[in-house]
């Protein structure tokens, strides 16, 4: 069992004119894992204009507690009553940092992912900062930390970091073009 949570990413594609259906199907998706120890999170990035992919996210505390929601009577029944909304359903296994920047094979330079992380957060923090920061000013610095990470943590994970790298995806696993090297050349 790993002591890592796991991330089970899900696309789905839905025709446009049954997305407020769909959405409702999804809700009740959420509020079933929600229900299953270690769960501990989901979000929904709907398709941009022009596209019809929703892409989902579910959170567990371990592989096992994932399984356990998976194998469920309860979740199956769910995904036979939405199985006519969407079609083309893809699934993937992330663990740690490979939920945000790919298997760790491909994982882009440690510079490079915190480039994307704070380009994520600066903005997240500077606005949360900027609507709340006025009430918190009365807190004790350690309570307007505590509240404004608890807040953020779960904004950033869910939505912002990986909606970073996916904008960022191509500069991110960019390689640099390097000519072969002699050794490159020969046959072993």
């Amino acid at each position: 069992m790993s002591a890592d949570p796991v991330t089970l990413m899900v696309a789905r594609r839905v025709h446009r004119e049954r997305f407020p259906e769909f959405r409702t199907w999804l809700h009740e998706g959420q509020l079933l894992a929600a229900d299953f120890a270690g769960y501990l999170g989901s979000g929904v990035l709907a398709p941009p204009p022009g596209d019809d992919e929703f892409q989902i996210v579910f959170r567990f505390a371990d592989q096992t507690t994932l399984a356990a929601w998976e194998h469920s009577a309860s979740r199956r029944a769910w995904l036979q009553r939405g199985s006519g909304l969407f079609a083309d359903p893809q699934e993937r296994r992330i663990q740690g940092l490979d939920a945000w920047f790919g298997h760790s094979l491909r994982q882009p330079p440690r510079w490079k992912q915190s480039v994307a992380i704070w380009l994520a957060f600066f903005p997240v923090s500077l606005g949360f900062n900027l609507l709340l920061g006025g009430w918190l000013d009365d807190l004790s610095l350690t309570l307007r930390v505590l509240l404004s990470t608890l807040a953020l943590t779960p904004l950033m994970t869910y939505w912002f970091i990986p909606l970073s790298t996916r904008l960022l995806a191509p500069w991110l696993h960019a390689r640099k073009a390097s000519a072969p090297t002699d050794s490159a050349l020969q046959v072993h």
